[in-house]
């Protein structure tokens, strides 16, 4: 998993807190039968109190592989958003929405160039043939 999901239930939080990441990781572990592996990005919430108590009780079974802050060579995903933010990283927005739309264009731009979206994990050097 890589950044926070966001829920759009009407009255629910918008986003997934550490309760939730425990009960999706417990789930997770159910479904698959074994042990869990998660490579995680730096993002504040799974560093709780709470959810790190439940990574140390969780260690026979669960391991979590935490990512640097910023990590374009272990992280393809980076490769994508520096595209994105190269092309409007300029942009003077009025608005939240004016920079909605400049960067969803700039993903569908970058959706139809493969040749773009295959350098990224190619960059990273993570990939292996076959």
């Amino acid at each position: 998993m890589t950044g926070a999901m966001v829920l759009c239930r009407k009255g629910e939080p918008k986003g997934f807190g550490w309760r939730d990441f425990h009960d999706l990781i417990i789930r997770a572990r159910a479904q698959l039968g074994g042990p869990v592996v998660l490579v995680w990005d730096n993002v504040r919430l799974r560093l709780t109190r709470p959810l790190r108590e439940f990574i140390e009780a969780s260690s026979g079974w669960l391991t979590v592989f935490q990512l640097p802050t910023y990590a374009p060579d272990l992280n393809p995903q980076e490769g994508i958003w520096s595209l994105v933010k190269r092309d409007i990283g300029n942009l003077a927005a009025a608005d939240l929405g004016q920079i909605t739309r400049a960067v969803k264009h700039r993903l569908k731009q970058i959706q139809y160039r493969p040749d773009l979206v295959d350098g990224c994990p190619a960059g990273t050097g993570l990939i292996t043939d076959g």
